[in-house]
Parts: structure tokens; C-alpha cells; sequence
């Protein structure tokens, strides 16, 4: 608060313009969500929501108790969803290392045609779910493991290779340097200089993508790309709700192993 000229002056974080134009953002915020929301109302069965509580205690009390004996039969299926993470991540690996050394821009050879190509197929890589691969693939190759594998793979792409480009644009470019500098090729200058730089990021995301895949393996089975996910399916089909427990508690315990073993390898590694 000030006075000038005996005119007692206020102090406005914004503009009377500025103000309108917010509380306009608002509005439009406002009508928005309200558009959003009856689009959704349209489209529910609203008898059904409400009804969902009974039918999940109902579903719940099937499901009790689980039914042990069929876990021998998941042993198959849960090492063919270990397999579909493992080989998936594997490949993705293999294909998105040289992907990010061209996307990098310290190591692209051309940073207005090689470098957009290399992001592009990143994006791609990343923008389209491991279910709909897992679709795409079904649909080409066939339901089965390999359809699980390819899927993993061409998700896990896109995210391996962001990671490791970034960690290679972040290396200290003095020891790229002071390498050239003894007449090394570019061979020797990634394999000396840059590589070891990059090396604990590089093993820290791979083991971080296992585990992440092995989650993703197990709902591909639901599209028919091998796994456990299969046995899900089937169960809820035929309401094996006993069958089910089962399945879920064996996903359940594979997730906290695999997220045990990736925290062990990080640690150990980074």
C-alpha cells in the first residue's frame, strides 16, 4: 500500500486483465471437465458401478480358499513369462544400444538426418503400450511365446535407448578427448572413453527394463502372447475363481523377486 498525491495506492499481484484472463483459464478448465464427465456418464452403466462392491466381495469370497494344488500346473507358464521378459529385454538391449549412440548428439554422425531417424524410432518405441504390440504381433506371427518376446522388445526400445543417449551426452568430454588425442579411431574412443563413462547407467537400466518387463509378461498372455497371462484368461473364463487366487499370488511373489534381484543388481552395480 502507497500514497501518491494523497491517492491511496494498492498493490495487485496481477493486472485487472490478468485476473480476467485466469479466471477465464478457469472457466474453460471447469467446462472442460464438466464436458469430459457427461461424455464418460453417457457411456457407463451406472447400475453396474453401483453394483461393483457386491460383486467384488462375492468374487473375493470364491476366491477363498486358493486352490494349491494348481500351482504345479503354473510352473510351465511362469517360466515361459520369466523367458518373455529375460529374451525381451535382451534383444531390446542389443538394438537399442547402437539407437542411442546415434540419437546422442556428441557420437551421431549427422545430427539433421541420423539423429531425428534414431529419436523417431524412440518415440515410437515408447509411445505404443507392450499390449498393443502384443496385438499386432498375435495378429502377424501367431499366439505364443515368440509373440510375447518381439513385443517386450520393441516396447522396451524406445525406453533403454532415452536412458542411455542422455547418459551419453552426459559424459565428461575430457577423456574423449585426451583418448583422440593418441590417434584412436572412433572404436577405440567409444570403447575407451565413452563406454566405461556410461557403463554403470547402462547396466543400472537394463536390470530396471527386466523388471519392469516382467510385470508387462505377465498380462500378455491376455492377447495371447504366451505367459501366465494365458492361465489368468483361462481361469476367469471358465470362473475358476480358486484357480485365480493362485495366479495372481503367484504373479504376485515373481514381481517381489524380481524386483529384489533388480534392486540387489543396482546396488551392487551403481
Amino acid at each position: 500500500m502507497a500514497v501518491r498525491d494523497g491517492e491511496l495506492l494498492t498493490w495487485r499481484r496481477r493486472t485487472r486483465a490478468e485476473e480476467l484472463l485466469v479466471w477465464a483459464g478457469w472457466l474453460l478448465g471447469l467446462s472442460l471437465v464438466i464436458f469430459c464427465w457427461q461424455r464418460i456418464s453417457a457411456t457407463t452403466t451406472w447400475v453396474f458401478v453401483a453394483d461393483a462392491p457386491r460383486v467384488a466381495l462375492d468374487i473375493g469370497d470364491r476366491m477363498v480358499p486358493p486352490k494349491w494344488s494348481y500351482g504345479v500346473d503354473l510352473l510351465g507358464p511362469l517360466w515361459d513369462t520369466i523367458n518373455i521378459a529375460t529374451m525381451g529385454t535382451i534383444l531390446s538391449v542389443l538394438l537399442a544400444t547402437p539407437v542411442a549412440f546415434l540419437a546422442a548428439t556428441n557420437t551421431t554422425p549427422s545430427k539433421r538426418f541420423v539423429r531425428p531417424l534414431a529419436l523417431l524410432i524412440i518415440v515410437s518405441s515408447r509411445s505404443i503400450n507392450s499390449l498393443i504390440w502384443g496385438l499386432l504381433l498375435v495378429t502377424i506371427i501367431g499366439p505364443g511365446v515368440v509373440a510375447g518376446i518381439f513385443a517386450i522388445t520393441f516396447r522396451s526400445i524406445g525406453f533403454v535407448a532415452k536412458l542411455l543417449y542422455e547418459a551419453i551426452e552426459e559424459i565428461d568430454q575430457r577423456q574423449v578427448e585426451a583418448i583422440a588425442a593418441t590417434g584412436a579411431g572412433e572404436g577405440q574412443v567409444i570403447t575407451f572413453a565413452i563406454w566405461p563413462q556410461i557403463l554403470p547407467a547402462f547396466a543400472g537400466t537394463s536390470v530396471f527394463r527386466w523388471d519392469i518387463n516382467i510385470r508387462e509378461s505377465t498380462v500378455l498372455g491376455l492377447v495371447g502372447a504366451g505367459g501366465i497371462g494365458l492361465e489368468l484368461q483361462a481361469s476367469i473364463n471358465i470362473v475358476a475363481w480358486q484357480q485365480v487366487s493362485v495366479i495372481l499370488l503367484a504373479i504376485l511373489s515373481t514381481v517381489i523377486v524380481s524386483e529384489w534381484i533388480s534392486a540387489k543388481v543396482r546396488h551392487a552395480v551403481i
